[in-house]
């Protein structure tokens, strides 16, 4: 592991130090899983990624992503991360388009460039809707009232290669309230495959359509920053419920702000054929690099 090089990016900030942290090694095919799980435990980020070759394989780059706990098969603001730094530092700034062969499968990420901003685009697996989960089971577990929840849609499992349990609730004040009950939420671990999103249509900042907050207590963190691929699957319940009225989704979302890590995400979802399209976008800032001693 002694050299090994990476590279330190926010995704979903504004600018440096917001958003969230990403730790990048590149050239990791050499390393042993549980050498992955060691370094990925020694950054403690939400996530840690390994690109294992600075060469494409099926016209992809192949990279794994663990938390501080377990590897997993796909997360959103690892994607993003990782995608800008091949861009960046491996191919050269040459590519509009770098895809990741991750273990969800492939997931090809965009750059589109307006003025100096540039922002990177990924679009996901379709989503898949999964169980639904009572008031009552998820009052217990966040601390909150069931008048809280917003019982026009339906708490339900949502993924995109990584399930959340999104959480509709009615106002910002109910969201700012929640907080996890540990020992309820172990009492749901079988169910919980990933993560916790609530979210609401107040919000703190102008400019931004939803509030949201995620859990993910049982991968070893609290409460994430940024979550590009929870986000896309609420993109996927916007769009499926019609939460706004339509089918067709295309909001900014805030969130971190509660950690202190204010993020903000674009969404967007939309029907092609017969399949539900889901795409999350944000910026991403480069913030350090380093070698392992």
């Amino acid at each position: 592991m002694s050299g090994l090089t990476f590279h330190l990016v926010d995704v979903f900030g504004q600018e440096k130090y917001t958003g969230n942290q990403l730790a990048v090694f590149i050239n990791a095919g050499g390393l042993a899983t549980v050498e992955m799980q060691k370094i990925a435990n020694e950054m403690h980020f939400s996530e840690t990624t390994f690109l294992l070759s600075s060469q494409q394989r099926n016209g992809g780059y192949d990279v794994r992503i663990f938390t501080p706990k377990s590897e997993i098969p796909f997360a959103g603001h690892p994607t993003l991360g990782t995608a800008c730094v091949i861009k960046h530092f491996i191919a050269g700034d040459k590519e509009d388009k770098v895809t990741l062969n991750l273990k969800v499968g492939q997931i090809p990420v965009t750059f589109k460039k307006n003025a100096d901003q540039e922002t990177l685009w990924m679009k996901q697996v379709s989503p898949v809707f999964g169980e639904t989960f009572t008031t009552s089971k998820l009052a217990k577990v966040l601390q909150i009232n069931e008048a809280d929840f917003d019982h026009r849609f339906p708490i339900q499992e949502v993924s995109t290669g990584m399930p959340f349990i999104i959480v509709p609730l009615k106002t910002l004040d109910a969201a700012k309230r929640a907080t996890i009950n540990i020992t309820r939420l172990r009492e749901m671990a079988s169910e919980v495959k990933g993560g916790i999103l609530i979210f609401c249509s107040q919000t703190i900042h102008g400019g931004t359509e939803v509030h949201v907050r995620v859990f993910v207590d049982l991968f070893g963190i609290p409460e994430d920053p940024a979550t590009g691929s929870g986000n896309g699957c609420l993109a996927g319940y916007l769009s499926h419920y019609r939460y706004f009225g339509t089918d067709e989704v295309d909001v900014t979302v805030e969130q971190g702000i509660e950690v202190g890590r204010p993020s903000l995400l674009l969404l967007k979802a939309y029907k092609s054929g017969d399949a539900l399209q889901v795409e999350v976008g944000g910026k991403v800032f480069l913030v350090a690099e380093g070698k392992l001693a």
